[in-house]
């Protein structure tokens, strides 16, 4: 998978890319690009703009550069944490390319690496609006497969002269097309008429242990089933089985502190066409990079997190989207070190410090469950949710259809819940893939 490395999503602006963002606008308004403004600002109203901007935790700021200078942006807007019913949807708001770094497909570029951010969040619709008069980025929209979905007559007023808006929408589940007005989901059998109707993502686990698949309890690496020795045919089988996202650990790597079991991840890559999220010795830029650059569609930090949050950072700059934090804990302690050593840090309080490094969403798994198969650690899911403004995918412990359900309900009071990470009872056969995507769809 390839990066457009120009795109980064801004936690903190340095002088300079500042200087080059507010001159940006400046340009755009006097154009007639718009950014809500009809007269330029001035620098003063412009910095106090943006760094108040990063300070909103419900905001999020893209910028891309040319030749090294920030010449454009978007911004990406969640829904507040108590509207549970949009928490799958993300506006996209104020993007433009400066006048004089025009017509050189660099918001194409911008668009694309935001709306792969959104998905990578697990954002699933995007919105977004526009006056009629902003002619190129309707026709970018279009282009981009948005759909026109309706016109506000009396959107803006420029003078004494109404304009229109218009208002798109785009589903950022590419295998999923919009569904007609009259389609009505039917609930799963078993489920409650109060659960909530936010969907979870399920990542069924593939957890590798010198170049084979298996699963460990309580994080033991002498207390290790095998289930499979072709990593490759294992990710086949979960994506053939209806999975849209695969979770894969190098046991070895989280120990080593470095790749392990790359020839293992490289077949599971190249076996399969779904998104890869891999974890497990990647203390390092090159280590990261390396694996982005391979295929791999997200990468979780989990040690290095603890250790060396300014790489975090460094990681999350360089590449929006694609960072997760996985945070390890034992009666909510965090671990590291594949789960070798407990350090004093409570797992709210890193889930904060990762939130502010600007990871995409939080693996949390409570090593005392994992796999058990006794239930997740739902009142810590929920607590860690309710603490941060990013997703959260549950992990350890899940045994039963029940405990999905459980923690689908528990979506009702925490919907920054977004995902289920899934290991041995899916070989087991304690959960089907049919009854656990019904239950969590």
């Amino acid at each position: 998978m390839t990066r457009n490395k120009r795109v980064q999503r801004i936690l903190n602006l340095e002088e300079d890319d500042l200087q080059a963002l507010c001159e940006a606008v400046d340009a755009s308004i006097l154009d007639g690009g718009g950014f809500g403004w009809l007269q330029p600002q001035g620098r003063q109203v412009l910095e106090r703009y943006f760094k108040g901007l990063l300070l909103v935790p419900e905001r999020m700021l893209f910028v891309i550069r040319h030749n090294g200078v920030i010449v454009g942006c978007a911004q990406l807007v969640r829904s507040a944490r108590n509207n549970e019913l949009q928490a799958m949807c993300v506006t996209l708001a104020h993007l433009f390319i400066a006048p004089y770094a025009q017509r050189q497909g660099l918001g194409t570029a911008l668009l694309h690496e935001v709306e792969n951010a959104a998905r990578s969040m697990g954002f699933r619709i995007m919105n977004t609006e526009v006056p009629e008069t902003q002619e190129g980025a309707i026709a970018l929209f279009r282009k981009a497969g948005f759909l026109h979905w309706g016109t506000h007559p009396l959107y803006t007023r420029l003078g004494d002269t109404y304009l229109r808006g218009l208002y798109f929408t785009k589903s950022l589940d590419t295998d999923q097309p919009f569904l007609p007005s009259s389609f009505q989901q039917t609930r799963p059998e078993n489920m409650t008429a109060s659960s909530s109707t936010h969907p979870l993502t399920l990542y069924p686990a593939i957890d590798l242990k010198d170049g084979a698949c298996v699963r460990l309890r309580r994080g033991e690496m002498d207390d290790a089933t095998v289930y499979s020795d072709n990593p490759g045919a294992q990710a086949l089988a979960w994506e053939a089985a209806g999975f849209k996202w695969l979770h894969v650990v190098d046991l070895n790597g989280a120990f080593a502190g470095q790749s392990e079991n790359a020839d293992a991840v490289r077949s599971i890559v190249a076996s399969t066409d779904i998104p890869v999220q891999l974890g497990g010795g990647l203390r390092d830029m090159k280590a990261i990079e390396a694996w982005l650059e391979a295929g791999i569609s997200r990468v979780i930090l989990g040690s290095v997190a603890v250790k060396n949050p300014t790489l975090v950072r460094e990681a999350c700059r360089a590449f929006p989207g694609r960072i997760v934090a996985g945070i390890d804990a034992r009666s909510g302690r965090v671990a590291t070190e594949g789960w070798a050593e407990v350090s004093d840090m409570q797992a709210t309080e890193l889930a904060l410090r990762m939130q502010e490094a600007g990871v995409a969403s939080i693996i949390f798994t409570e090593i005392s469950r994992d796999g058990m198969l006794e239930g997740l650690d739902v009142e810590q899911t929920v607590t860690l949710a309710n603490t941060v403004s990013i997703p959260i995918i549950a992990s350890g412990g899940v045994g039963s259809i029940e405990h999905l359900i459980a923690l689908r309900e528990a979506t009702q009071e925490a919907p920054g819940i977004e995902g289920v990470i899934v290991g041995r009872a899916l070989y087991d056969g304690r959960v089907t893939p049919a009854e656990a995507l019904k239950v969590l769809s």
